[in-house]
């Protein structure tokens, strides 16, 4: 239980952390698309993305594990006047991962290696600026950046005798890049962030299972060119998902609500980001269906809110995004695992708003040893 918490308040999702106990070594590949179709009314007729992502984790010995992750990315959109694309390889993550005392411990860090797409043509950045938007949730955002490094903690302590805390920091470093080509250098801000969780189990018996963490983020102007500044307002997110029984299968149920503020200081040269809200609630109910194969239908709603430094924040977006998942272990180091979603909401713009639908497909392939 404490693993599975200072994971969380390590700010890296445990499929992530590398092989699990007794496996040494894991790879993982598949290919990931979504797409989104728009109302009349909207500048994107529609906007498509896929992405084939490749990691491999290796565990050294009983403390130490590496990470490498990377992708290949292709996205296109269709406007009223032409086609939009872009395509290349993203950045690529290796990662080190320290536990000196299993268990109650983890040391990371990690390396942002710079092999993805940048300097882009001038015609591509409104594509690019789409694939960002948070309520959509596109595999890849972004394609590439300048590179960089990251180093972070957790800790673990029991809370009573059933229950378990957990604390966390981290500090990104980021590199200077071009991200348009013909514009100036990108120098970003780097950004701290400090996270809290606790976890244990909950309703009678103990039947259920509480995760949450609260996590606290900052981070520096960005610069772009010789004067050109940028600045984001800190960031507070709070994540809590619960697992219950539910007969023969498992219900979890999850929230997601990220809160940014407007920028310290009142620097009328630095332009601000916006102040925004990203809010996503979800459940899960997953089934056996036979030893190798289970069944996992689920559901998402999700909602984006911006608004100036002042004021009422207004609603950019919404959608709902029921699918289902299917996992098969076709062999003992094999596994398949098949998502199929579909996507149905509004998004604002120009004083009104108008339909967005879109589907998600997933196959991934994990092999373990």
């Amino acid at each position: 239980m404490r693993w599975a918490l200072v994971c969380l308040c390590a700010g890296v999702p445990l499929a992530a952390q590398g092989p699990t106990d007794g496996v040494g070594t894991a790879a993982r590949t598949g290919l990931m698309f979504d797409g989104y179709h728009f109302g009349s009314s909207y500048a994107f007729d529609h906007v498509v993305e896929w992405t084939v992502p490749v990691g491999l984790s290796h565990r050294l010995g009983p403390h130490l594990t590496v990470d490498l992750s990377s992708a290949y990315a292709h996205a296109a959109a269709a406007t009223t006047s032409g086609t939009l694309d872009v395509s290349g390889a993203t950045d690529s993550d290796v990662r080190i991962s320290w536990a000196p005392a299993s268990g109650h411990v983890i040391v990371s860090v990690v390396g942002t290696l710079p092999t993805g797409k940048t300097a882009v043509d001038s015609s591509a950045v409104p594509l690019l600026s789409a694939l960002a938007t948070e309520v959509l949730n596109f595999t890849t955002p972004t394609f590439g950046t300048g590179g960089g490094v990251m180093g972070g903690f957790a800790t673990a302590v029991k809370l009573g005798e059933h229950w378990a805390g957990g604390v966390g920091g981290s500090y990104r470093w980021r590199a200077s890049y071009t991200p348009v080509a013909g514009g100036g250098d990108l120098a970003p801000g780097g950004e701290g962030r400090v996270r809290l969780g606790a976890e244990g189990p909950v309703g009678g018996g103990g039947r259920g299972y509480f995760r949450g963490a609260a996590v606290y983020a900052t981070s520096g102007a960005d610069t772009l060119g010789a004067a050109a500044r940028s600045a984001s307002g800190p960031r507070f997110l709070v994540y809590s998902g619960l697992s219950l029984p539910a007969g023969g299968s498992s219900l979890s149920l999850y929230a997601y609500d990220r809160y940014r503020f407007r920028p310290h200081g009142d620097d009328s040269t630095v332009v601000q980001v916006p102040r925004g809200n990203v809010l996503a609630l979800g459940a899960r109910l997953e089934r056996p269906v036979s030893p190798a194969l289970s069944l996992a239908p689920n559901v998402e709603f999700r909602h984006e809110l911006a608004g100036p430094a002042t004021g009422r924040l207004a609603l950019l977006a919404w959608l709902v995004r029921p699918g289902v998942d299917v996992r098969y272990r076709a062999s003992g180091m094999l596994t398949v695992l098949v998502q199929g979603q579909a996507a149905f909401g509004r998004l604002a713009g120009g004083g009104s708003s108008v339909s967005l639908v879109g589907p998600r497909a997933v196959v991934l392939l994990e092999w373990a040893r």
